[in-house]
């Protein structure tokens, strides 16, 4: 099993810049595809970026050129560095490990963008 644990939301103007880290407890972090979502009050959860173990990096349309999905595979740690922030990312964003039938999620962060 692997528990996730994510941190570093909050509020930002718009424009702003957050960086969102993913913890995992997992002695085969790097054999996991690691990814984040997101969902937005009354809306469906929905992919933002994913990262396999063999680095190759998937991004939602609507992030593309201002998320970076990166891992630290000695740290267990996956990041979202968030740029050019708009009001429409405002949600719960959740930390995904997952590895053929098997998924874990995080218990989300809060990220908000207003001014």
């Amino acid at each position: 099993q692997v528990q996730l644990v994510e941190s570093g939301g909050g509020l930002v103007q718009p424009g702003g810049s957050l960086r969102l880290s993913c913890a995992a407890s997992t002695t085969a972090f790097s054999i996991y595809t690691m990814g984040w979502y997101r969902q937005a009050p009354g809306k469906q959860r929905e992919l933002v970026a994913t990262i396999t173990s063999g680095g190759n990096i998937n991004y939602a349309d609507s992030v593309k050129g201002r998320f970076t999905i990166s891992r630290d595979n000695p740290k267990n740690m996956v990041y979202l560095q968030m740029s050019t922030l708009k009001p429409e990312d405002t949600a719960v964003y959740y930390c995904n490990a997952r590895r053929s039938s098997y998924t874990s999620w995080g218990q989300g962060t809060q990220v908000t963008v207003s001014s």
